[in-house]
């Protein structure tokens, strides 16, 4: 909308010259961002690592005792896991535990990207047209408030996803992307290109990305950093990554040959049935990390979910306490 009134030979330029201002903001943050506490303690880092904590935490008893449980599990992943290749075997045959948190890491990748959210975005004109908006100023307005209320919904999350918590707002999200894809796909099949059909269409994206960009969108990146232990973490959100970046290329590269076998509204149908078994992975496979530290996470998944209770920095499994530092162990023996 900023740039069509320039010159067709410029205003394409100038709007992909604009993404370049993201990047250079966070290149400058990088120098002010400080390294996680547990890699400066695998890196042997001890008081840098301290001093991160203290930043994060004024009380000086629960930083040592916080470091002291990182430099167990430290110590515990370099010991047994000194060489990658140990790690790719751990990932390739991996135990009960581990196996849980791929699936939940790499799955709620996957269904980021299969429920259609990038083909929503990037043929948002394509869909509105085919709700019956003719002129190319209407298809541009429309196009930008969905753009508009991505940023808005995401900028709303931050703010929720300590205070709700992830897995709330998962329910949220999926759910109400199953009911907005659900109403796109009857919008374009059977209410023709009347106002009432427009109004729906557009409703219907624009929830659709609001929904996303709350909850599934940003949460599925903040699991990938939360669930896997340290030794693994760096392998295990790549393939989560991978999963997302290969799921996004084929729905964005098969999205207007199934549309034109099963029409635009068939597609968004299908988005739904996938956004529905979202909602049952989500139920079944992913825990609620909210206000718990990396051990417990892993503790959750050394259980099979199972979360008993924690109390005075332990916790409590099948009647015998197991202090913190010691997941590592639990783990890798599963």
């Amino acid at each position: 909308m900023l740039f069509s009134g320039l010159p067709v030979h410029i205003n394409w330029r100038i709007m992909i010259g604009v993404g370049i201002l993201p990047s250079v903001l966070i290149g400058f943050a990088l120098f002010v961002i400080p390294e996680s506490p547990r890699w400066l303690v695998v890196q042997g880092r001890i008081d840098e690592a301290r001093s991160v904590l203290l930043k994060l935490n004024g009380s000086e008893r629960e930083v040592e005792e916080r470091l002291a449980e990182i430099q167990v599990a430290a110590d515990h992943a370099n010991a047994v896991n000194s060489e990658a290749k140990a790690v790719w075997r751990e990932i390739v045959c991996p135990s009960p535990p581990v196996k849980r948190m791929l699936i939940a890491g790499c799955g709620i990748q996957c269904f980021q990207q299969m429920t259609g959210i990038d083909a929503t975005v990037y043929y948002s004109p394509t869909v509105f047209k085919n709700a019956g908006i003719k002129g190319n100023t209407e298809l541009l307005g429309a196009t930008v408030a969905v753009g508009f209320t991505k940023t808005v919904f995401i900028l709303i999350a931050i703010f929720l996803i300590d205070r709700v918590g992830r897995k709330p707002l998962l329910y949220i999200s999926t759910i109400g992307m199953t009911v907005c894809l659900l109403c796109l796909s009857f919008s374009l099949t059977f209410m023709g290109s009347g106002n009432l059909g427009i109004g729906l269409a557009i409703l219907s994206v624009c929830g659709n990305v609001a929904f996303f960009s709350v909850g599934i969108g940003p949460i599925c990146w903040v699991l990938s950093s939360e669930i896997f232990p340290l030794r693994l973490r760096a392998q295990a959100s790549a393939l989560g990554a991978v999963g997302s970046r290969v799921s996004s290329g084929v729905v964005a590269m098969s999205f207007l040959s199934v549309s034109h076998a099963i029409t635009v509204g068939g597609t968004f149908f299908v988005f739904a049935l996938i956004a529905a078994l979202s909602i049952v992975f989500v139920h079944t496979s992913v825990p609620e990390t909210k206000g718990k530290s990396l051990e417990e996470i892993e503790m959750i998944f050394q259980s099979d979910g199972e979360w008993q209770g924690v109390g005075g920095g332990e916790v409590e499994l099948g009647g015998v306490e197991v202090e913190l530092g010691d997941v590592e162990r639990l783990v890798q023996k599963q």
